[in-house]
């Protein structure tokens, strides 16, 4: 058997440019660059990816916040209270169904005798204008019949030589959508003296529309909007 022994000045050479490249100052420098700097770099890096995830997650957040509060509903909350000012109940209103006939009736009773009625108060005339087209349907045949009706005799115009009064008398059913309407119109002087007296058939069709924003509900809190109409003198 033969055994091989390496001289002492070969492992020398061969050990050699290990301990070159153990001590040479480029490769030292860099190895304590990675060490000292490198953390700090991979650290802030680190920061930086967290901050704009917080960043993203509270931009997240508002825009829900903004979604969330322009579709805010009113929730009616009733409190009965009895002669000496205590509490006798509580709890959220219930909501009556707007497909109910007698709401929707009662919806036209008022609405005719908004849009038939004269008076000589001008403020009250105007808030009975608006009340009857917050109840008519936007871009429909009702609110052209309607708006000529006002252009071709103002009530305004009227109110200074005579007053009306409206008197409903029935309100029906014909269809799902569509009643019939009779009412009487009494027409007075500015001294009160009766000139003359009518009696008036109409037809109207409704729509059924809930409300979803705050001044839609102040104005029609039912939902019910006219969309065509029609009448006539009874002879």
């Amino acid at each position: 058997m033969k055994i091989a022994v390496l001289s002492e000045p070969q492992q020398c050479r061969e050990d050699a440019p290990a301990a070159i490249a153990s001590h040479n100052p480029y490769l030292a420098a860099r190895k304590e660059w990675d060490e000292r700097y490198g953390d700090l770099i991979s650290r802030a890096r680190n920061w930086r990816l967290l901050a704009i995830l917080c960043a993203a997650t509270a931009l997240f957040e508002t825009c829900g916040m903004i979604v969330l509060a322009l579709r805010s509903k009113v929730v009616p909350y009733i409190v009965a209270v009895d002669s000496l000012g205590r509490v006798a109940a509580s709890g959220i209103a219930e909501q009556a169904s707007v497909a109910d006939d007698r709401i929707r009736r009662a919806a036209l009773f008022q609405w005719i005798g908004d849009l038939r009625s004269i008076t000589n108060d001008g403020v009250a005339q105007r808030k009975a204008i608006d009340r009857v087209y917050s109840y008519i349907a936007s871009g429909s045949p009702a609110q052209t019949f309607i708006s000529e009706f006002y252009r071709s005799d103002p009530p305004q115009k009227r109110a200074l030589t005579e007053t009306v009064s409206v008197d409903v008398q029935s309100v029906l059913p014909t269809s799902d959508q569509t009643y019939e309407i009779e009412w009487a119109e009494t027409v007075r002087d500015l001294q009160g003296q009766i000139k003359s007296q009518d009696r008036w058939k109409g037809a109207f069709t409704i729509v059924v529309r809930p409300p979803e924003d705050e001044p839609l509900l102040r104005v029609n809190p039912l939902g019910i909007f006219v969309t065509n109409a029609s009448w006539s003198k009874v002879l």
